[in-house]
């Protein structure tokens, strides 16, 4: 069992950045890959950004070059960097913990960008 805990969410301008942060406790952290999705209001939830255990990291083509996805495994901690932020990047941002079928989420937070 795993449970995940988001912050770091919020409003900012176009241009700005902001850092989610992913704290998660209950089993062995670094076994697990953790991924970054987001769902904005109407859209099915998509995959933002993924780091494996092995500290690999994948990012969707929209976000390339603007979100960081980073690991702490001695903190049990999981971040998203983002900058660059644009409007069409609001949407509630949902932490994950996979490992084979298994799947956890986070509660989700909230990022608005403003034009």
């Amino acid at each position: 069992q795993v449970q995940l805990v988001g912050s770091g969410g919020g409003l900012v301008q176009a241009g700005g950045s902001l850092r989610l942060s992913c704290a998660a406790s209950g089993s062995i952290f670094r076994l697990y890959a953790m991924g970054w999705y987001r769902q904005a209001p109407g859209k099915q939830r998509e995959l933002v950004a993924l780091t494996s255990s092995d500290g690999s990291t994948n990012y969707a083509d929209s976000v390339k070059g603007r979100f960081t996805i980073s690991r702490d495994n001695a903190k049990n901690t999981v971040y998203l960097q983002m900058n660059m932020l644009k409007p069409e990047d609001t949407a509630v941002y949902y932490c994950s913990a996979l490992r084979g079928a298994t799947n956890y989420w986070g509660q989700g937070t909230q990022v608005t960008v403003s034009s």
